[in-house]
């Protein structure tokens, strides 16, 4: 049923941060942004007007959730990085090595798990409705600048930079590898001076971010996936009419599957891995080498989270992993004739 302009009659303005360039055909994040600029204008016949601050250009990835919360902003793309700060259970999400495939990393923040994990993201801040969880560009490889890395052994000696979340620096120590925190906006500085060795992202991260002219080598460890969290103020939404948040509310979805599908494209098209190759040799793990990277990583994540969550966060990664492993389990169109 379409919905008449006269539901409309109550404006409103909707502006949305991410850390990224601002072309839809770049990065997950703006491809993801657009889309939701696109059908909020289009759906509610303009009467809510939506802004896009890409490139970080109000404010750092922490400060944009804080922008948020605050009501300055009203919609913002944080990755868990940016997340750590205010939310300590989203290191609930870096259990390592856990996904098999895409796919199952759909099923898990679609479903139960991501219902949960939003419903306590808004408890814990209670400023912020959470209307998804978009890719950042799939799963962490490895990249770095000394050599090869295809054993646990090859990570010794590498000082690798991680987002400032504990559980990324627990697992990369684990490893082998010298973990180093640090902002996302000195990572390409950092490493074309050689401040640090190499650093964990996405293919389409590692692509848009021209890191092969300061890396020799790449592998497809898929230890971790990061979606951000596509974070609202609470307030802004609440005083949106009923078919204003419907329209939110669908426009989220397909922001969501817009950033997963420029992902895959990404990967696929010659700025992936074809793309890449020509700068940094490529390397694929076994599974074995990725069994042995898993059993070195598994304890240290688990020790952490221990001592780091409670009780609440405890519960959150007993779900997750249950999650996790009906996904795995599963397949595409399972049980269609």
């Amino acid at each position: 049923m379409a919905v008449t302009p006269a539901a409309f009659a109550q404006s409103a303005q909707i502006r949305i941060s991410h850390d990224n360039n601002p072309d839809p055909y770049d990065n997950p994040a703006h491809a993801c942004a657009a889309v939701l600029q696109n059908i909020i204008e289009a759906d509610t016949n303009g009467e809510i007007d939506v802004e896009i601050y890409p490139n970080a250009s109000i404010g750092t990835a922490t400060e944009q959730v804080q922008m948020v919360r605050d009501g300055i902003t009203e919609i913002s793309l944080s990755s868990t990085g940016a997340m750590a700060p205010y939310y300590e259970n989203i290191d609930v999400l870096n259990l390592p090595f856990a996904f098999a495939d895409n796919a199952a990393t759909y099923e898990v923040f679609d479903g139960p798990f991501g219902q949960a994990l939003a419903a306590d993201i808004e408890e814990k801040l209670g400023d912020v409705k959470v209307l998804g969880f978009p890719d950042t560009g799939g799963f962490f490889a490895v990249t770095n600048s000394k050599h090869e890395i295809a054993d646990l052994d090859d990570f010794k000696d590498i000082r690798l930079r991680t987002m400032t979340v504990p559980s990324h620096q627990a697992i990369m120590n684990a490893l082998g590898a010298e973990a180093y925190p640090l902002a996302w906006g000195e990572v390409y500085s950092a490493l074309q001076t050689g401040v640090i060795d190499g650093q964990m992202n996405p293919i389409p991260i590692i692509s848009f971010s021209n890191f092969g002219e300061v890396q020799g080598y790449l592998t497809l460890t898929n230890h971790l996936f990061s979606p951000y969290t596509l974070l609202m103020n609470k307030a802004a939404y609440e005083a949106l009419t009923d078919d204003q948040k419907n329209v939110l509310q669908y426009a989220a979805q397909a922001c969501v599957s817009a950033s997963r599908g420029l992902s895959r494209i990404i990967e696929a098209s010659d700025r992936g891995l074809s793309g890449l190759s020509k700068s940094m040799k490529i390397t694929a793990l076994t599974p074995e080498q990725r069994t042995a990277m898993r059993e070195a990583a598994l304890p240290a994540f688990e020790e952490h989270i221990q001592s780091a969550l409670g009780e609440d966060g405890q519960a959150l990664v007993a779900l997750f992993k249950d999650e996790v492993a009906k996904a795995n389990a599963s397949q595409y169109m399972e049980g269609a004739e």
